[in-house]
């Protein structure tokens, strides 16, 4: 790899030009340049070696954990199967097999429950970006408005300490929307009232909302947001992209919000969003591919503590 050609900055960080972003990755389609994680390093070598090492070791181990589930990534997990020939269990959504925890970073603020009990069945925005992204000021003032333009009822998670000047701002914004601090996400997406999820697309909020079949506004910030993104809307169909690498703008704002809950696109989302639920809730019935899978590794824990076992017995 010609690591040492590439553009560098001060810091020794490569860089990519803007024309090379909008590229599309052959090998890994249907993502773009843009969409990778950014592994901000001066030595790409080692980090390579590292992921080398990381790769060929999944060949060695007793078996891979996907969190994900059949129906939605069948092709890749067909892929993944024949690369590593260990057995994999893709084993998700298994947070519908239990009910939610009470514990959170925040406590949730229960009063949002009975705000969507009073709203329109699949009317309200439900804005959360997750514990860990941080809204600029700007970015902030120009969601206010973009929201409070759109003439929904959102239902916003503003984090304390996550935006900076927020009291003062928007006057008259809560009459349009009900602010928290934090909310029973899986609660939330659930409610019959909730029509869309604004999110960074975390892979957890990902998978929720495909479980309870809610459609996504995407704004991924890091990591593998953005990857998950291009596949909700792109690959999934079940999602539209916020564009918001040149700064988030009111106009764009309420442009994917009409597009959601206006234009016979956002029906078409909203179908194979529901297919997308019942596969999801096929997946964990009797015969389903996570309680399949589910018991398999069950099975195959089970027989490698028994050979473990055996091997002490043989040695005593």
């Amino acid at each position: 790899m010609p690591f040492g050609n590439l553009n560098r900055d001060r810091n020794g960080y490569i860089i990519l030009p803007n024309s090379k972003l909008e590229d599309p990755i052959t090998e890994l389609a249907p993502l773009k340049v843009k969409d990778l994680p950014v592994i901000n390093t001066i030595d790409p070598e080692k980090l390579y070696q590292l992921v080398t090492i990381m790769v060929n070791s999944a060949n060695n181990c007793a078996g891979l954990i996907f969190n994900t589930f059949e129906d939605l990534e069948q092709s890749t997990l067909d892929k993944l199967r024949y690369k590593f020939l260990v057995p994999i269990f893709p084993i998700r959504p298994f947070h519908k097999f239990c009910p939610p925890s009470s514990s959170s970073l925040i406590a949730h603020h229960e009063t949002c429950i009975s705000w969507l009990d009073r709203q329109e069945p699949g009317s309200v925005i439900y804005v959360s970006f997750g514990s860990i992204a941080a809204i600029e000021q700007p970015e902030y003032e120009e969601i206010a408005w973009g929201l409070r333009n759109s003439g929904r009822p959102f239902l916003w998670v503003i984090r304390p300490s996550s935006v900076d000047g927020v009291d003062g701002l928007n006057p008259g914004l809560e009459e349009r929307g009900c602010i928290v601090k934090w909310a029973p996400q899986v609660e939330v997406l659930s409610h019959p009232s909730v029509g869309a999820f604004w999110t960074h697309c975390g892979w957890n909020s990902t998978l929720e909302s495909i479980s309870e079949g809610v459609p996504m506004i995407c704004m991924p910030c890091f990591t593998d947001q953005k990857v998950n993104s291009r596949f909700v809307c792109d690959v999934w169909r079940v999602g539209v992209e916020l564009e918001s690498s040149n700064g988030l703008e009111r106009g764009k704002i309420q442009r994917a919000i009409r597009r959601l809950f206006d234009e016979k696109d956002g029906e078409e989302i909203r179908d194979r969003m529901l297919h997308l639920k019942e596969k999801a809730s096929l997946c964990l019935k009797q015969g389903g591919s996570t309680f399949q899978s589910i018991g398999g590794l069950s099975d195959h824990i089970l027989s490698l503590e028994s050979l473990t076992f055996s091997a002490r017995e043989s040695t005593v």
